[in-house]
């Protein structure tokens, strides 16, 4: 465990020196959940003209406690592992760029499994009628990736987030698409 620890702290060093303080403002820019407002609001209303109000109202309620779920198993993890942010990682003072610092844990990244989660949830539901949804992926790698460039978060932190986030977006999926067939749920939200 030893070596894949050092190995992740290696990526980790490398892959942050990539940044400079240049792009440094757009990457504090995309961290943030706020800043991809437009983007939900715009396949919010993607989804909505494809399923109508009601049954968009139900993806909504399933999406809230995907995310709820989602926050509360990494907070569990991280208040157990309780393995430190790069940016407090001692051995990695003078190595590392910290743009952003935080004094809460590391593992595993809530960004990354939060994003993943969501992606892949919607993917699951929706490809089908949806092709292009599969560049919904590309959401949750610019968002964890942001997480390496500020100091946050190490590239393991971000695998395993993006690991767990999509098994609990996969198992939300199935939950919706039997919640949807069972008849009192297609009676309520039924366009």
């Amino acid at each position: 465990m030893k070596e894949i620890i050092a190995y992740d702290q290696q990526l980790f060093v490398f892959l942050n020196n990539l940044g400079s303080t240049t792009y440094d403002g757009f990457w504090l820019f995309l961290t943030k959940q706020t800043h991809w407002t437009p983007f939900f609001l715009v396949l919010l209303l993607v989804i909505y003209k494809k399923i109508g109000w009601k049954q968009t109202l139900f993806l909504l309620v399933f999406m809230a406690a995907l995310i709820t779920f989602t926050d509360q198993f990494t907070n569990l993890v991280k208040n157990n592992v309780q393995r430190l942010r790069p940016c407090n990682t001692p051995n990695l003072q003078g190595l590392i760029r910290i743009v952003k610092a935080s004094d809460t844990f590391s593992f595993f990244s809530g960004h990354a499994a939060n994003s993943m989660a969501s992606a892949t949830f919607l993917y699951a539901v929706f490809h089908k009628q949806m092709s292009w949804f599969k560049w919904l992926f590309l959401w949750p790698l610019v968002f964890a990736y942001s997480r390496i460039y500020l100091g946050l978060h190490f590239p393991l932190d971000i695998l395993a987030g993006f690991a767990i986030g999509s098994c609990i977006g996969y198992a939300f999926s199935r939950l919706y698409v039997n919640a949807e067939k069972r008849s009192f749920f297609g009676f309520i939200f039924r366009s």
